[in-house]
């Protein structure tokens, strides 16, 4: 198994079990986290681990359909669904990955737009307070 594949399967074993301990040992140093419900990007592990830890406690339902994989093996496309409340969501997790098989980068899309609405306000609620400290505390 190549380290891509291997950073893979750890990332669906911390979805499946809602468990971000992990998380930080498939990230890169220089990990970016582009989420659909904030308006910025987001640098570094302490800030991607935030989102994603609050997302899988947001996200009902969850469960990944499709895998796309690049030629090169350097990026990944996970296709999803899940739910917020009533508001049934499609997405994509796109990766992409460093020389060892880190996650360089994840960019969030998800539609319909009254499900992304909805998840931009639960984000807010739930991390929004604790990713202006932690910007505020790295400068």
């Amino acid at each position: 198994m190549n380290k891509v594949a291997r950073t893979l399967e750890t990332w669906h074993a911390i979805v499946a079990a809602g468990d971000v301990t992990a998380l930080p040992s498939i990230l890169s140093d220089a990990v970016v986290l582009r989420s659909p419900a904030f308006f910025k990007p987001y640098p570094g592990k302490e800030a991607t681990v935030l989102v994603i830890g609050t997302v899988i406690t947001v996200f009902e339902d969850f469960v990944y359909h499709r895998a796309f994989h690049s030629p090169d093996g350097q990026s990944a496309v996970l296709e999803f669904s899940a739910r917020i409340g009533d508001k049934s969501l499609k997405g994509v997790d796109i990766f992409r990955f460093d020389d060892e098989g880190l996650i360089l980068e994840i960019e969030v899309m998800i539609r319909p737009g009254n499900a992304l609405m909805a998840l931009g306000k639960t984000m807010a609620e739930r991390a929004g307070p604790a990713l202006l400290a932690l910007l505020a505390s790295s400068r």
